[in-house]
């Protein structure tokens, strides 16, 4: 994903993505983009390439799961014509098999959350769109945690995914992982979902590193 003057780049996913963006299309300046790592990731575009003007879209919508997305893709990613889209997705997915176990039709088990993430991503660069991926996590340092063993199993998923298509998927939950070695989880998420700040401008350095400009 090499950007450029006038480079598009839509990020899409849930609540985390989400966090307040504006409506129908969040995108401009301010809280515009939201309070989360889109608005800290434009922040730092325009303070570290202050020359390359890249337009950043935030299209993130709370609750969402994969099967959510794929209802939305086309008008939501397709028709803003972009040039790359960065997807966060999954924890959604996860997270309502323990949040809501007596309603399992609205968690995503693992076979149509593999195999509707592999066809937006492969639909998606056939329209010549590049994509990068990002893995879902949980802010939990137990691996044998139920929620954070399944979140692992679908972030494996999600980086077959990336070597399959040979793009770039960044590696959340070891981006939290590394955290976790110093702070207690309630500092980087109060309920191991949702990032603070602290959580947010990981995310946001994480995607910036890994951006070619």
């Amino acid at each position: 994903m090499q950007l450029h003057d006038g480079y598009k780049l839509v990020v899409i996913g849930d609540s985390i993505t989400d966090c307040d963006r504006v409506r129908p299309v969040g995108e401009g300046s301010a809280n515009k983009l939201g309070n989360g790592y889109v608005a800290l990731l434009h922040a730092l575009l325009q303070t570290e390439h202050p020359a390359t003007l890249i337009r950043l879209v935030n299209m993130g919508v709370s609750g969402n799961t994969v099967r959510d997305l794929k209802r939305r893709w086309q008008d939501d990613v397709i028709q803003l014509q972009p040039d790359g889209v960065i997807i966060c997705i999954g924890i959604n997915d996860v997270w309502r098999k323990f949040d809501a176990p007596w309603m399992p039709e609205h968690a995503v088990y693992a076979e149509e959350y593999e195999a509707t993430l592999r066809h937006l991503v492969y639909d998606t660069l056939a329209w010549q769109v590049d994509v990068m991926l990002l893995t879902p996590f949980y802010v939990e340092p137990n691996e044998q945690d139920p929620m954070r063993a399944e979140m692992d199993r679908y972030g494996a998923i999600v980086k077959q995914i990336g070597v399959e298509n040979k793009i770039k998927v960044i590696d959340i939950q070891a981006v939290m992982n590394e955290m976790l070695e110093h702070l207690y989880p309630s500092v980087i998420a109060g309920d191991r979902v949702h990032p603070g700040t602290t959580g947010h401008l990981a995310i946001a350095k994480a995607i910036f590193k890994q951006l070619i400009l």
